[in-house]
């Protein structure tokens, strides 16, 4: 009798949990590709004014 609302709520539950550490998981990695882009930017940036080759 109760078995079917307990199943339900512990699936939402994982579930829910699955959703969360994919999340943080994704994010994390974003802002570590983010981080290595902007210091890889400034490092091999170009001084102002300078000319390109045509």
């Amino acid at each position: 009798m109760v078995l079917w609302p307990a199943v339900t709520l512990i699936g939402f539950l994982v579930l829910t949990a699955l959703v969360i550490v994919m999340g943080t998981t994704t994010t994390a990695r974003y802002e570590r590709e983010q981080r290595a882009a902007a210091r890889g930017s400034a490092t091999a940036a170009e001084p102002m004014g300078a000319a390109r080759a045509a």
